[in-house]
């Protein structure tokens, strides 16, 4: 009888917290989380080094070293990135244009082999980005009005509490839905897990370190797993540095063939 009892308390109990849960995440819409997201403090400009590190599903391991900057000004986020090492992607670079007013991304890498800068497709966007597990749309800002959005429940992730969010794709998308775990308050993603049309989980990215620098937070170290392949690719950003001095000749197709600057 006291085990029947037991076991309704401890019921009840978990009903309690699972309804608290609700009503909690309840205090936000999920259109309101993810523009909290898209619009948090990132920086005006940014610089940082990174390295790539891709490993195929027989655990083979190959190391990129990159260098990334960002600016955000006037509507339009600006991200250009350089590849230093190793010598079969040295010297490539990609520039991506992130628009506020939804326009789609305007993207575009630059071939050092055929010496020229190439436009990407906009039905090219879930392509391999350089080979990666990341893909050239996950390389922008995805745009909060691209997708519906729904707050399911509250999840604590690294001592963080997080509201889950569901994103269903307004256009057709290879993943046209995704599931986000966002911290409450800070608004930047500690999980992603991506799923295909036919509903299984694709792709999932795992936030595995963040740190404060200059009261902006910073993801340091993620990793991109594909399922599927059986791969996965690790970005870690060090040096990161704010408020650098660009203008927007920086942000060219010019400099994708001149290079980084010192």
């Amino acid at each position: 009888m006291r085990s029947h009892k037991n076991h309704q308390r401890i019921f009840l109990v978990l009903a309690l917290v699972l309804g608290m849960s609700a009503l909690f995440a309840a205090d936000y819409t999920g259109e309101q989380v993810m523009w909290e997201v898209y619009n948090r403090d990132s920086g005006d400009t940014m610089r940082a080094n990174l390295i790539m590190t891709l490993t195929n599903a027989r655990g083979s391991v190959r190391e990129r070293s990159i260098v990334q900057y960002r600016m955000d000004k006037e509507g339009v986020e600006s991200k250009l990135m350089f590849f230093l090492s190793p010598n079969d992607v040295r010297n490539t670079s990609f520039l991506s244009l992130s628009y506020e007013d939804g326009r789609s991304d305007a993207q575009y890498i630059y071939l050092p082999a055929l010496k020229r800068v190439k436009r990407i497709a906009s039905d090219s966007k879930n392509d391999s980005f350089m080979g990666s597990d990341f893909t050239y749309d996950d390389m922008g800002s995805r745009h909060p009005d691209l997708d519906t959005h729904t707050v399911l429940r509250k999840e604590l992730i690294q001592e963080k509490s997080t509201l889950v969010v569901e994103s269903i794709a307004k256009g057709d998308e290879d993943y046209p839905r995704t599931l986000s775990w966002v911290v409450e308050g800070e608004w930047f993603g500690l999980k992603k897990e991506f799923y295909r049309q036919d509903g299984t989980l694709g792709r999932t990215l795992s936030i595995e370190a963040f740190e404060e620098v200059d009261g902006i937070y910073v993801i340091t170290d993620m990793i991109m797993k594909d399922w599927e392949k059986q791969t996965s690719t690790r970005i870690q950003m060090k040096e990161v540095a704010f408020n650098l001095d660009f203008d927007d000749n920086f942000f060219t197709e010019r400099q994708m063939k001149i290079g980084p600057r010192g």
